[in-house]
């Protein structure tokens, strides 16, 4: 997505955020008369949610599907799924789904638009773009900035989506990780990676602090949670070296004591839920941009 794009996108998020989200009435006609279906083939609780009140503040009408008690578990596939959602006249589809590329095979084959929710370890650009407006409204501009990812960078597709948004708008992203959490062959003039924390953390102006999976404790030379919490972990003593105008992100769920300690979350520097607000105010910006004529 080109910069100007990313640009007028997070322009309009931050002008619906005043203008519906934060209003004593949260309730615009920008969507009224559309319908779309958040197809969600994964458990999610911020982004599913959001869609959904993104679209009826917009005045859109919202259907959620269930995957459990459905078709699909009769043996439908997704493409049949999702054709028999557009023949129902519905406007636009969010998909989430556990394959990565799922929704750019659905937008190949449907008429409608489709937004990605968050597919595999691909991509989750909403994520990506709520990320970008909560520390612009914190920094003001996002070019110069430096940002650092620490977690399961290989398998999240929250860091890809932030590291390719962030570079796009001129910050500077370093990824932290143990090493086999970190991918290889990533190369970019203002990228770099770091299994040193502390060395990363020197020169921040944001931290996103990722979720470590569970399942990701098989891997061969995986530490321990004990062991990732010492090396990787954004505790209490680390966040207290921070210098105070540094920002604190997460994407959510959080392993509270694991890859961010409970006190660093409460803390001022913390902007865990002004992401979890800004993802509404992305969220009715890209629906209003694709179904309701906002940058035409």
């Amino acid at each position: 997505m080109a910069p100007s794009t990313l640009t007028a996108l997070l322009d309009r998020a931050e002008a619906l955020k005043h203008e519906v989200l934060l209003a004593p009435v949260k309730k615009s006609a920008a969507l009224r008369g559309r319908a779309f279906v958040n197809l969600f083939f994964e458990a999610s609780t911020r982004t599913k949610t959001s869609f959904e009140l993104a679209g009826k503040y917009l005045g859109a009408d919202v259907i959620n599907f269930q995957g459990k008690g459905s078709s699909v578990e009769k043996g439908e596939t997704l493409y049949d799924t999702a054709l028999n959602i557009e023949a129902m006249a519905v406007d636009l589809v969010v998909v989430r789904h556990q394959a990565s590329g799922a929704p750019q095979h659905l937008q190949e084959h449907l008429k409608i638009p489709v937004v990605n929710a968050g597919d595999g370890f691909h991509e989750h650009p909403t994520q990506g773009l709520l990320d970008m407006l909560t520390v612009r409204e914190a920094k003001g501009s996002l070019a110069g900035l430096r940002l650092v990812i620490v977690g399961d960078i290989l398998h999240s597709r929250v860091a890809r989506s932030d590291l390719w948004g962030f570079v796009a708008l001129g910050a500077h992203v370093t990824l932290v990780g143990p090493p086999m959490l970190l991918p290889q062959g990533l190369q970019h003039e203002r990228v770099r990676m770091t299994t040193n924390l502390e060395e990363a953390l020197a020169g921040a102006d944001a931290v996103q602090v990722l979720r470590i999976q569970k399942e990701r404790q098989s891997m061969a030379g995986m530490p321990s949670v004990e062991e990732y919490r010492a090396r990787w972990g954004l505790t209490e003593a680390r966040a207290e070296k921070l210098a105070d105008d540094v920002l604190v992100l997460h994407p959510g769920p959080q392993n509270r004591g694991v890859e961010i300690d409970s006190s660093v979350m409460e803390r001022a520097q913390s902007r865990i839920l002004d992401q979890v607000q800004n993802g509404v105010a992305v969220r009715m910006a890209v629906l209003d941009w694709l179904i309701g004529g906002a940058h035409e």
